[in-house]
């Protein structure tokens, strides 16, 4: 790889933008795509290529191309150093996934808890603003703590990540979909949360529910039908108290 393109090609990885690197075997030209002008099959190429993010020589216009995807790391964001949380991080790099752990609580954010997982400890706007979800990421809370759910799923869904969950039951999202909406989101915006997080296995302990959590997670990157979106709840009934001390 000539220095030129090397250097293009670490520019566009360190601001997590995907490329495509076209090399012509005959003469060794090299193109990066989508910034350099190319004819339209060796944009369609490179456009399949991200897709599959395989790479592979192909003969594009009578000559042999090797055509290299460089996607940015597939991420998974969780809000909470729960158990849930546990269960989910030896399941996460097998499956391709960079996991990181965003919890101010520094009690529970702790290497021995989360060996070998990327740990934040700012609270979770700060650190969803540095982290900056894209099309690769997915984004879970688990707090049950809108102080630190609230503003993940915030930026979460100003954001192109291509999941957000949130743990939690109807009556508690019916909630959360009320705060939100206070923030600005929309209806359909508030349709892509996927509340209960999770796939329907009747998931009860932390595995179960973690490893629910993963299989939507993967069969929303690879594009699987999970139905139509979520219909939001009703907006919970305020609670009514009679008499003293009720």
């Amino acid at each position: 790889m000539k220095a030129a393109t090397l250097a293009r090609l670490q520019e566009e990885r360190a601001a997590q933008r995907p490329v495509v690197l076209l090399t012509r075997l005959t003469d060794g030209a090299e193109h990066l795509w989508p910034l350099d002008a190319v004819s339209d099959a060796l944009a369609e190429a490179a456009r399949a290529a991200l897709g599959s993010e395989k790479a592979g020589t192909l003969t594009i216009g009578g000559e042999p191309w090797f055509v290299h995807p460089h996607n940015p790391p597939l991420r998974i964001i969780v809000v909470g150093a729960v158990h849930i949380a546990q269960a989910m991080a030896p399941m996460a790099a097998p499956l391709g996934f960079q996991m990181i752990v965003v919890d101010p609580r520094r009690a529970f954010a702790t290497e021995e808890r989360l060996p070998g997982v990327t740990l934040n400890t700012d609270w979770p706007d700060d650190a969803m603003a540095v982290l900056k979800p894209d099309g690769r990421t997915a984004v879970v809370t688990l707090t049950h703590d809108p102080k630190l759910d609230d503003p993940a799923l915030d930026a979460a869904l100003r954001s192109d990540a291509f999941y957000i969950g949130a743990l939690g039951s109807r009556r508690t999202h019916a909630k959360r979909v009320a705060r939100l909406t206070e923030l600005g989101h929309g209806t359909e915006a508030l349709a892509r949360i996927h509340a209960p997080v999770g796939l329907d296995i009747e998931a009860v302990t932390a595995p179960e529910i973690a490893l629910s959590v993963m299989a939507e997670i993967v069969a929303a990157r690879r594009g699987a039908a999970l139905g139509e979106p979520r219909p939001l709840p009703a907006p919970a009934e305020p609670r009514v108290s009679i008499g003293v001390g009720a």
